[in-house]
């Protein structure tokens, strides 16, 4: 399901194709530098956590993580979308990509579509979780008027959480 399009990306749900990107996306060293968590070791690590998280989301809150497609070379390049934090009690706007599009704009581009859709799922407001030094991300994030509101923990790290009221 298509949630929203830019001039280069397509918003989507994932889907069991997916499950090679979602594998990139959750093994690299170089994209989990500022991500918690061990890096997946095989596909089946992948399909579970498509299974057992993300299809499971659109289900229950009508929303997850979703898909973010390049539209020249059809490839799933990263995620970009709303998963609710039970810990904060608040809806994070998650995004990650692969590192061959770093530096493009996509982030941005890829947020910016992803939160004019948040008020269709109720979302008023949005969190971003950002590990200390991902400088990166906070560019994003700010990028995208979101504010640095405080620092707090996340699974066992210190984060900066930025905030934005839609």
């Amino acid at each position: 399901m298509i949630i929203t399009e830019t001039d280069r990306l397509i918003l989507r749900h994932f889907e069991p194709k997916d499950t090679k990107a979602i594998f990139l996306l959750n093994s690299l060293p170089e994209v989990l530098t500022y991500i918690p968590g061990e890096p997946m070791t095989s596909m089946s690590q992948a399909l579970q956590i498509l299974e057992s998280v993300i299809l499971p989301s659109y289900q229950e809150r009508g929303y997850g993580r979703w898909a973010v497609e390049h539209k020249a070379d059809g490839k799933v390049i990263g995620f970009c979308g709303p998963t609710f934090i039970t810990e904060f009690n608040e809806v994070e706007l998650g995004y990650r990509y692969l590192p061959q599009y770093w530096g493009q704009g996509i982030g941005f581009e890829a947020g910016a579509a992803a939160l004019e859709r948040f008020k269709e799922y109720d979302i008023h407001e949005a969190i971003a979780l950002i590990l200390l030094g991902n400088k990166g991300s906070e560019g994003v994030a700010r990028k995208l008027g979101m504010k640095q509101r405080n620092r707090d923990k996340f699974m066992g790290h210190k984060v900066n959480v930025f905030h934005k009221i839609l």
